[in-house]
């Protein structure tokens, strides 16, 4: 033993990345093994094939990124996700390379009319190839594609007076949507896998933020809580944590009975202390866009240009990611947000979640103590 080295850590989810950060550093591919840590389970869109068909893998190709999604909480959920999703198209289910023959036996699923038997040339390959093309955008959209298509449908027969035709095509809605809760918010195209995490801060007045993309966990950013009024969504206190900030002043609230207040205690008096009539500061809240542009110049700092990770340091950071986000919700702690279809941040749905957080710490802290 030569020396001990340690880093003050504010949660579970920054300690285990930096664990891996350091063992992958002393044991390479190792680590994985070292933390138990496994390949999440991805579903593949084999759109190279002639025929193209969707199965599951744990090995995604990233030449292929835009044709992998997930990750999935297992392989058995991934495969169930698959099942579901092939009962609304027509997408073959063999793994055989065709050569399509009109002497081919075909199998049951072309009996069943639940497959376009490409097999024994039941249909075009036009027809087979705009069947493979709306199977991906179910994938790539999570299902929203086909719901678009179903309720304008829907709408129209309903509008023509046609109710059994809409009820039909409602039925076939609830059907999507069932399908579509089989893949949570976290899977998507493994090349379009963006998403922010906000953890509690080992600084007292900061939550870290830490940003997963293009295969790499990044962070921790420290945002600053300075000035910002936290909500106590549980006794509907507005001013959970207020600290004084000279940017805009704001009327005192007052501390009522069962709120937390984390603000500065009064300075104690003694005797001696000779009693000094003093209206107190107020706390001040900051300006209107200087939270946005605080958070904006956290995740600057955390999308700086580096090279590409390692085949190890992106497989590891993947699945501590999947790990910690398909925890069972009463144990997993933090939140983590995701771009919208422009690629743009919720900025502001992200600063409340910062609330949330540090709301969460302020709680712990005082339970603890």
């Amino acid at each position: 033993m030569r020396r001990i080295a340690w880093r003050l850590t504010g949660s579970e989810f920054e300690s285990l990345l930096a664990q891996f950060s350091l063992l992958e550093e002393i044991y390479g591919a190792k680590a994985l093994e070292r933390m138990h840590l496994r390949h999440p389970a991805f579903v593949r869109y084999l759109g190279g094939n002639r025929f193209p068909r969707i199965t599951v893998t744990h090995r995604p190709s990233q030449r292929e990124a835009d044709w992998a999604y997930g990750p999935f909480p297992s392989r058995a959920a991934a495969e169930r996700f698959v099942d579901e999703a092939l009962k609304l198209f027509l997408l073959r289910r063999c793994t055989d390379e065709l050569e399509p023959h009109p002497n081919h036996p075909g199998c049951i699923y072309s009996e069943m009319k639940m497959c376009l038997a490409p097999c024994f040339k039941g249909c075009t390959d036009q027809r087979y190839a705009q069947e493979a093309t709306a199977v991906e955008s179910f994938l790539s959209t999570r299902g929203q594609s086909r719901l678009v298509v179903l309720r304008g449908e829907r709408e129209q027969a309903s509008a023509r007076l046609q109710f059994e035709e809409a009820a039909a095509i409602h039925s076939q809605v609830q059907r999507v949507e069932g399908v579509r809760s089989l893949a949570p918010e976290l899977v998507r195209p493994l090349s379009r896998l963006r998403a922010v995490i906000l953890q509690a801060s080992a600084q007292p007045d900061e939550v870290a933020v830490f940003l997963y993309e293009n295969g790499r966990l990044r962070g921790p950013a420290g945002f600053s809580t300075v000035g910002m009024r936290i909500q106590n969504e549980q006794s509907g206190s507005t001013s959970l944590f207020a600290q004084p900030m000279a940017l805009e002043p704001i009327p005192e609230t007052p501390v009522l009975e069962g709120q937390i207040s984390a603000a500065p205690l009064p300075e104690l008096r003694t005797p001696e202390t000779p009693a000094v009539d003093a209206v107190p500061e107020a706390p001040a809240r900051p300006a209107r866009g200087v939270l946005e542009a605080r958070m904006e110049e956290a995740l600057a700092a955390l999308t700086e240009p580096a090279g590409p990770p390692s085949a190890t340091i992106r497989q590891g950071h993947l699945a501590l990611l999947k790990r910690w986000y398909y925890r069972p919700e009463v144990r997993r702690t933090g939140e983590i947000f995701f771009p919208d279809d422009e690629v743009r941040w919720p900025v502001k749905a992200m600063l409340r979640g910062v609330g949330r957080v540090f709301a969460a710490k302020i709680k712990s802290q005082l339970s603890g103590s």
